[in-house]
């Protein structure tokens, strides 16, 4: 029962503050910045590597598909953010998570997206270690919001990946440059389809937002 309110009216935690549904965090940020517009965004890390990611595929009735595999352990990371209102994506790629990188990655999206006094983003996010930490530096205009912990069904970011993963399947790269290479053309023309991102990433109770 817990688990199907948690599905439809998530509980979510702004930071240094009381656990609130996101619909009321939004409602507080706009009533503080009643000039600015609001944009309601998410972001989560996938971890790709040299290790194959396998899908079944189409063939001929009476042929079995072949794919070329050379499991390695060499990874990095894929930093997906998206606001599923607008449909609109930003995308980093890097070589771990950390408290410091992310630091970067914030700094890196607020400034991409115009975030600042006439706009302000809030931000959902899971609570690994590197988001919590108090050390991490939040950019003017961003507002962090806490999702459930072990929640990933109410984070639209969780979307993407088989989006950005239709670069890797079924491939075999002969080291990361190339995985990355590919990984990000992928993320470049997602950048251009919202409507597709929208699609997945659009959950019916995401909170819409007024522009003033």
């Amino acid at each position: 029962m817990s688990r199907v309110r948690a599905i439809s009216k998530p509980i979510l935690r702004r930071k240094s503050s009381l656990k609130i549904t996101l619909p009321q965090a939004v409602a507080q940020i706009q009533a503080e910045h009643p000039d600015a517009s609001v944009e309601v965004w998410g972001e989560d890390e996938h971890r790709i590597g040299l290790k194959p990611i396998l899908r079944r595929v189409w063939c001929k009735k009476g042929q079995r598909p072949l794919v070329t595999v050379q499991p390695r352990y060499k990874w990095t990371y894929l930093y997906g953010f998206v606001c599923p209102d607008s449909g609109q994506s930003f995308w980093l790629l890097l070589p771990r998570v950390a408290v410091a990188v992310w630091t970067l990655v914030l700094a890196e999206f607020a400034a991409a997206v115009g975030a600042g006094e006439s706009k302000q983003i809030v931000l959902v996010i899971d609570q690994a270690g590197w988001h919590r930490s108090d050390t991490v530096v939040v950019p003017q205009g961003v507002h962090v919001v806490f999702q459930p912990a072990y929640s990933p069904e109410v984070q639209p970011a969780e979307r993407l990946w088989r989006l950005s993963d239709e670069a890797l399947v079924n491939e075999c790269f002969s080291d990361l440059d190339g995985l990355i290479e590919a990984q990000t053309e992928r993320c470049r023309r997602l950048c251009e389809q919202p409507e597709i991102i929208r699609t997945h990433t659009l959950f019916h109770w995401w909170p819409k937002v007024a522009i003033p």
